[in-house]
């Protein structure tokens, strides 16, 4: 959904949904193998394909005599998560090859220092930071290693590029933060004809919409909440169409359009009003607006890199009939302007395990 860091209730969160939930999971998916130095380390960095145990016809379990196998467990869990699962390897491989290509290492002393460096952050010794994400994300130490750490420090040394912070960003980010925010209930939809019907309903009654939010929005967090979001920012957070259209309305009351955000994804706002803007003199918190945006610009380029492995690769799925080639320009365009930059999007899950 929306940007949430200005949120009461996320406040403490922002930049945790930032590191943990940010451009690696929602980009790549999960599953990147942590690349240990030491080959005896092999449990946090093995190798694509390479099966832990052989599958056999060994029974794990008898129900009325008849047994139940590990191929037959093997089965149901190849037709339940082998796509996602696939996937994953996909990703994996993709970013292991190019460093490979490249030349590009990251160690384990690399990633421990990251991860004390951001538990520092939050003022939180290291044991403390992991079992906060073991208890909100449902992340190990290990895999918060090799799913989140690992692959942002590769891509980061793979995008090979200085983040520039200008003036111009600063200010934007000034506006953005601490200027006027729009408030607003919103309907997420994923049928443009049944978008368009609701739409309907909302123009001729706005006084119904949190009620039309509970019964026909298809995202669960506003739809409890009678369409209730986070205020929405000037410049960052939601989808550019979302913003354009919450900060173009000025009457309250007033019911947005149908805005397509994605493929599938569409969206009605009705308008609240602006939050009164917070005065604050740019000097005073130029460190923290500049951290910010030096760790926005690092995610882009993260994800842009990862984007571009993507498009360049050939791809052959047997599993699900898919193939890819090289894709051309016009195909790399439709693609970076697809549903990857939405900002409603339906909410990532945590990966399965």
């Amino acid at each position: 959904m929306t940007d949430q860091r200005n949120h009461p209730t996320n406040q403490p969160k922002r930049k945790q949904t930032t590191l943990i939930a940010g451009t690696v999971l929602a980009v790549i998916g999960a599953g990147i193998a942590f690349q240990a130095t030491r080959a005896t380390e092999s449990r946090a960095g093995q190798e694509p394909g390479t099966a832990r145990t052989n599958v056999s016809n060994k029974p794990l379990a008898h129900v009325n005599g008849k047994p139940i196998t590990e191929q037959d467990v093997a089965n149901e869990c190849l037709q339940r998560y082998g796509k996602e699962v696939l996937d994953n390897l996909i990703n994996r491989v993709l970013i292991q090859q190019e460093c490979l290509r490249k030349g590009v290492v990251v160690t384990e002393n690399e990633v421990l220092q990251e991860i004390t460096r951001i538990s520092k952050r939050f003022g939180l010794d290291t044991p403390t930071w992991y079992k906060m994400l073991q208890a909100e994300r449902g992340l190990s130490p290990l895999q918060y290693q090799r799913d989140v750490i690992w692959p942002m420090l590769a891509l980061k040394k793979l995008a090979g590029t200085q983040v520039k912070v200008t003036k111009q960003m600063m200010q934007k980010a000034y506006m953005d933060t601490y200027g006027p925010k729009a408030r607003v209930k919103m309907i997420m939809l994923d049928n443009h004809r049944h978008a368009m019907e609701v739409w309907d309903k909302a123009r001729k009654q706005p006084t119904e919409f949190a009620s039309l939010a509970q019964e026909h929005s298809v995202e669960p967090n506003s739809k409890a909440l009678g369409g209730a979001v986070p205020p929405i920012r000037r410049y960052t957070g939601a989808h550019e169409k979302v913003r354009e259209a919450a900060f173009a309305m000025r009457t309250p009351g007033e019911v947005s359009p149908v805005i397509q955000v994605g493929l599938s994804t569409f969206v009605i706002m009705k308008f609240e009003g602006f939050t009164e803007k917070v005065e604050h003199d740019l000097k005073d918190v130029q460190p923290k607006l500049y951290e910010e945006l030096q760790e926005q610009e690092t995610q882009r380029l993260v994800a842009e890199t990862f984007q571009n492995l993507r498009n360049s690769a050939q791809i052959q799925n047997m599993l699900t009939g898919e193939s890819t080639t090289q894709a051309n320009p016009v195909a790399r365009a439709n693609e970076a302007n697809g549903v990857r930059q939405t900002g409603y999007s339906r909410p990532a899950q945590p990966p399965r395990r």
